[in-house]
């Protein structure tokens, strides 16, 4: 890519991310013109100002951590597992933390304090984060690590149903079902915001590995000669992943697809270097996951997950067809 043509793909994206989070402030039940937008922000219309600062905004940040998140760890994961179809929700790592959660909420712990079910996410996903590594560590291909995580999704997906199923109300078990398997930004408030906001700290200590994972992609042996702590590296890319992927999955349930479409789609328009290519997944997938917000609210609020299955799992297919 020519050094002009490299300037674009950040103000690019950070447009795409300003025109989702106008949509999503616009679009809803009620929807709001600019003027009512403005006077809202500004809190000179009392009922706009209600639904934006109470429902609207807290929305908008989650959603946005959230796909910065599992867009930057899919990128991560496939540098990792050098397999590009490697992602957190293929992988089992978002079952992993979505389990790790409802068996905290089975067992009374979620209303003791504010972290709780986001310590739980993040010892369900580093769980099957490890049984994926046992398994990359014994030379896995391809289709043995999909196999593995498609076992992974289904039995922790057990896990999750019969935890609701034994431990919820009945009058809420089919929405906490549906909500911890396909996703939703429904209800969040500032306080899930306070939950997710840990996941900036991990995109801060993520920006900075791009170069050190493009020296990784060139082996082992040659990234170490280049002065590259392969190891420390390594360590780095998988903990800082699997807790950006449990925070989001505590805060939204299960996303599908996020971590493999935004880095692939990214990876087409600007190549692929990492240090080009994770800074721009950040703020992509932030974008991408807003504009399947808005699309899920305005087609009668289908689950969140439902909408990024229906983008990812035909590009999933393509890809297939593609490596095939």
């Amino acid at each position: 890519m020519s050094a002009s043509a490299s300037r674009w793909p950040v103000p690019a994206a950070a447009l795409a991310l300003i025109g989702a989070v106008f949509l999503s402030l616009a679009v809803g039940d009620m929807a709001l013109s600019p003027r009512r937008l403005w006077d809202g922000l500004l809190r000179r219309d009392e009922l706009a100002a209600m639904i934006l600062w109470n429902i609207r905004l807290p929305r908008i940040v989650v959603a946005s951590l959230v796909g910065a998140a599992l867009a930057a760890s899919g990128v991560v994961m496939q540098a990792y597992f050098r397999n590009s179809l490697a992602s957190p929700g293929l992988l089992g790592v978002s079952a992993g933390g979505s389990a790790g959660a409802v068996v905290a909420i089975g067992m009374g712990f979620a209303g003791t304090t504010l972290f709780v079910i986001p310590a739980a996410a993040v010892c369900g996903a580093f769980a099957a984060t490890a049984a994926v590594l046992a398994l990359a560590r014994r030379g896995a291909g391809t289709e043995r690590l999909l196999l593995a995580g498609i076992a992974l999704n289904a039995l922790l997906g057990a896990v999750t149903s019969y935890v609701l199923s034994n431990f919820t109300l009945t009058y809420e078990r089919n929405a906490q079902v549906l909500f911890w398997l396909l996703g939703g930004l429904e209800d969040r408030t500032w306080e899930h915001v306070a939950m997710a906001s840990p996941i900036l700290l991990c995109a801060a200590a993520l920006w900075p590995l791009g170069r050190p994972m493009d020296l990784l992609s060139l082996g082992s042996a040659e990234a170490q000669s280049l002065g590259v702590d392969v190891r420390r590296l390594q360590r780095r890319m998988i903990v800082l992943s699997t807790v950006a992927t449990a925070l989001a999955t505590a805060v939204a349930g299960t996303v599908g697809f996020v971590g493999l479409v935004v880095p692939h789609v990214l990876r087409l328009l600007v190549g692929p270097e990492h240090k080009r290519l994770l800074p721009l997944a950040i703020v992509g997938g932030a974008a991408f996951v807003l504009a399947c917000d808005v699309v899920a609210r305005t087609a009668g609020n289908v689950r969140l997950g439902i909408v990024t299955s229906l983008v990812g799992g035909p590009f999933f297919l393509w890809l297939l067809r593609k490596k095939a």
